[in-house]
């Protein structure tokens, strides 16, 4: 709720701090919330997978969200990996996204290049972590003799910057931040292929529709995914936008072949050809040499969304919101939290 009032925002420096003050190798109430998970997901498989009778199951792991917190044996194998685990510092010279750098300003806890490194260590060690507790479930799945026969969507709602230009979390139109994985398997998806065509969220929910109701009618914006899978597109376009805390302004960006255009309301755009600069460290949008790119990528995003209507839609709506939860100073009150919304599960 602290994230509502983006015109005058309130200061996150206290609260931002707290990444890089927990990055330590042990357990957290996230790790212990993910064994949780992964426990119940088992039974669950166990007791009602195999049964005849078709099944649906939504298994969501919080890792590897910050707290930057894991067990030894996950992290261990980074530890001494002798690979370059940062992308330079870059200059932060778009307004919009400096804005957003300074609100949330996780960068400024890592104090040096070590503990840069620790953390974006222990955010890989996360990630295996991850990897560990959604294998159980596969092997669930396989040990009830159902695998071949289900369907299962691998996805995440956002990625991290990890460090990456010196910034941390999502928030940013950057990849780090906004591609995510998305897998599919199933008895109607091809096995071993990696589809270039681009998806989005709201992809799965006619892949799950068709799944469980064939017959149900959908006309919504996405399209299936294993319908995706059999029939590629190359020239469909990814797209996402943001208004949440920390933006000065909405920010909206497609992917369209190889180019991918940001559009920063109120503001010059950006403009990156990910093929030859996948991680978008040279900006295009004010090079002539690109302009039929640049407008090209300003037509894929307004055959999507009026970016003009959609940050005046979002601002109205958050002061409503505002309005109703009683004002600046009741926000200020309320609780507030980082990245502890789930219980301690280990009383439970």
């Amino acid at each position: 709720m602290q994230g509502l009032p983006r015109r005058d925002p309130f200061s996150y420096t206290d609260h931002a701090a707290e990444m890089a003050a927990d990055c330590t190798i042990g357990e957290s109430t996230y790790t212990r919330y993910d064994h949780a998970i992964a426990e119940r997901s088992v039974q669950w498989i166990t007791h009602n997978a195999g049964q005849g009778s078709p099944f649906a199951l939504f298994v969501s792991f919080v890792a590897p969200h910050f707290p930057l917190t894991v067990a030894h044996r996950f992290v261990e194998p980074y530890l001494d990996l002798d690979l370059p685990l940062e992308i330079p510092t870059q200059p932060l010279d778009h307004p919009a996204v400096a804005a957003m750098a300074d609100h949330f300003s996780y960068h400024r806890g890592f104090a040096d290049d070590a503990a840069t490194r620790f953390g974006r260590q222990l955010y890989l060690g996360l990630v295996s972590w991850l990897d560990h507790n959604v294998g159980r479930v596969l092997d669930t799945l396989d040990a009830a003799g159902v695998a071949d026969e289900t369907t299962v969507i691998f996805t995440s709602d956002h990625g991290d910057m990890i460090g990456n230009r010196g910034l941390w979390a999502k928030s940013f139109m950057y990849r780090d931040s906004v591609d995510i994985p998305m897998i599919i398997a199933g008895p109607d998806v091809p096995a071993g292929v990696d589809d270039q065509t681009a998806v989005n969220l709201v992809d799965i929910h006619p892949t799950v529709l068709e799944t469980l109701a064939p017959a149900t009618p959908y006309d919504g914006p996405g399209r299936s995914l294993v319908a995706l899978a059999n029939r590629p597109d190359p020239d469909r376009i990814a797209f996402s936008e943001y208004h949440d805390g920390g933006s000065i302004t909405g920010s909206f960006a497609v992917r369209f072949g190889s180019m991918k255009y940001v559009h920063h309301e109120g503001f010059e755009p950006q403009l990156f050809d990910i093929d030859a600069d996948p991680d978008e460290l040279v900006d295009l949008a004010a090079s002539g040499a690109y302009a039929d790119e640049r407008r090209s990528g300003e037509e894929a995003l307004r055959s999507i969304v009026d970016p003009s209507a959609a940050d005046r839609a979002a601002f109205a709506s958050q002061e409503a919101l505002i309005a109703r939860l009683g004002g600046r100073a009741a926000l200020l009150e309320a609780f507030r939290f980082d990245h502890t919304p789930a219980p301690d599960v280990t009383s439970q």
